[in-house]
């Protein structure tokens, strides 16, 4: 059974960077295409970013482009979110979601989903 285990997060200042991390672990088998979201407290969950199985396709949320990029490390079975340039409308708890071939803004698309990771901006 495959399990997606998110680290990274925290409290950051205005300006400052932080890395996420989702890992699948288990019976991998093959890569999978990834998806990040975020969720504001009272606000729903809203597409960050997704990254094809390949790694080769990438798209971005408008708020975030340009200030975020996705990569993937197969060897690690990891997807990684860098987040550059943050503001702190970017405060919220994130999320990664797996699938074999999605990697779109519908999060009712991902079969696996981590645990949730708390990223906090400070002005």
């Amino acid at each position: 059974q495959v399990q997606l285990v998110q680290s990274g997060g925290g409290l950051v200042q205005a300006g400052g960077s932080l890395r996420l991390s989702c890992a699948a672990s288990g019976r991998t088998g093959s890569a999978y295409a990834m998806g990040w979201f975020r969720q504001a407290p009272g606000k729903e969950r809203e597409f960050v970013g997704g990254i094809s199985w390949s790694g080769r396709l990438t798209s971005y949320a408008d708020s975030v482009k340009g200030r975020f990029t996705l990569s993937r490390d197969d060897a690690k079975n990891t997807v990684y979110l860098q987040m550059n340039s943050l503001k702190p409308e970017d405060t919220a708890v994130y999320y990664c979601g797996a699938d074999s071939y999605y990697r779109g803004s519908n999060p009712d698309e991902y079969d696996l989903w981590g645990q949730g990771t708390q990223v906090t901006v400070s002005s």
